[in-house]
């Protein structure tokens, strides 16, 4: 079993990630985290089925459309359409991934280990990417200080 620091930290030496649930209406947490990781140097793919465009970039419906070989994706989706993401990135052989969740359910599912496991996928079942991603702003610092304090932080089986 890993610590959140421990996956965190492999999670980000990934240079090529997808964003899944990105949004061309404004800046939700998905949109918040590609245009950050983007600014970071990333080689950052935006998925969404409902949108063409974002951020500038094109957007494209699925993981499976993809050109290029994708390290590790991040989901910021409905719960329920976390699954079917998750499997997406088995059948890519994509074997990192982050799912989004600060306080609450964010876009975990409760079928996301299971599904994980079934295609030996390295999952991050919880907190957000920014509080990792070097610099750090203020909210997030806030956010993983509270989670590691009060005992919120995932936990990472690899």
């Amino acid at each position: 079993m890993k610590t959140i620091n421990d996956a965190a930290t492999k999670f980000l030496e990934s240079r090529t990630i997808a964003v899944a649930g990105v949004s061309s209406k404004g800046d939700t947490a998905a949109n918040i985290i590609y245009k950050k990781l983007r600014e970071k140097g990333y080689h950052v793919f935006a998925v969404n089925p409902n949108t063409t465009n974002v951020e500038g970039d094109i957007c494209y419906p699925s993981l499976l459309e993809i050109p290029v070989r994708i390290e590790g994706v991040i989901v910021s989706t409905h719960p329920d359409v976390t699954p079917a993401i998750l499997r997406e990135c088995g059948l890519s052989g994509i074997k990192q991934v982050w799912i989004h969740r600060s306080f609450g359910q964010g876009s975990y599912h409760p079928d996301s280990e299971k599904i994980a496991e079934e295609f030996s996928i390295t999952l991050i079942p919880g907190s957000c990417p920014m509080m990792f991603c070097e610099p750090v702003d203020i909210t997030h610092k806030c956010m993983k200080w509270f989670m590691k304090t009060f005992g919120n932080e995932p936990v990472i089986n690899s």
